[in-house]
């Protein structure tokens, strides 16, 4: 199946990939699983090859969830700043698996800790794009309260991103829950107000608002499937579109 996100001869320039923390643990129920990460690792790799400028974001779920440690007591902003620290670690793992593969690749956080990663100017990320390095934004906003889906759509504006690609474990947005619901459908386009006002799972609504307000098409396709972020900037592939 073909899609509308590029052509096959000029594939998007600038893309953000936004991936779950819990993408990074395989079939584990806690942590990192260094196979899946070097998984994770070639897609990007495949889609660097093919000139296309690429920045992420990674939650951090699979170590700690801020949500969760305050539902569970802890103080809510306490709480967020460890989840922002677990996105640290896991973008650590990340740059390590591409720098394997002999991809030049920065780590950049919201939070300063100059020893293991640089801290964020937008000016100098922008520099590290340009000349094809793999930029990995970590530690969210560097704000409690905002999520890493809200951090990924607000640094992909500051990037000039043309759009995001939020990996996930299906191959778009469904009007319900594919895995519990044989008759669930799968959007080919939905727009930004669909979205909130269905309260579909793409995004949390701050993030949708703001890529809304930015004109910052989301693309929500499947992680799992070998070749599936390259395949659909090379215009095929299954996928879903949320946009104005």
């Amino acid at each position: 199946m073909t899609n509308d996100i590029t052509t096959a001869s000029r594939p998007l320039d600038r893309v953000m990939l936004k991936i779950s923390g819990e993408a990074l643990m395989g079939d584990q129920g806690y942590g990192l699983h260094p196979p899946t990460v070097a998984r994770i690792a070639d897609e990007v790799e495949a889609v660097h090859a093919m000139g296309v400028e690429i920045c992420m974001v990674i939650g951090g779920g699979n170590i700690f969830r801020g949500l969760q440690g305050s539902a569970q007591g802890m103080e809510r902003t306490t709480a967020d700043y460890m989840g922002m620290l677990a996105t640290v670690m896991n973008a650590l793992a990340m740059q390590s698996a591409l720098e394997a593969k002999g991809l030049h690749c920065r780590v950049i956080s919201a939070i300063r800790m100059d020893e293991v990663c640089e801290p964020y100017i937008r000016r100098r990320a922008i520099r590290h794009l340009e000349k094809k390095r793999i930029v990995i934004f970590a530690a969210g906003t560097g704000n409690p309260y905002f999520t890493t889906d809200t951090a990924a759509t607000l640094r992909a504006n500051e990037m000039n991103c043309e759009a995001i690609f939020k990996g996930t474990k299906v191959d778009g947005v469904y009007d319900k829950d594919p895995v519990k619901h044989a008759d669930a459908k799968r959007y080919q386009t939905v727009s930004y107000d669909e979205v909130l006002q269905k309260h579909l799972a793409v995004m949390d609504a701050s993030a949708i608002a703001l890529a809304r307000d930015n004109n910052l098409p989301i693309i929500v396709f499947s992680l799992d499937e070998p070749g599936g972020f390259r395949g659909i900037l090379a215009g095929t592939g299954t996928c879903t579109r949320v946009h104005g």
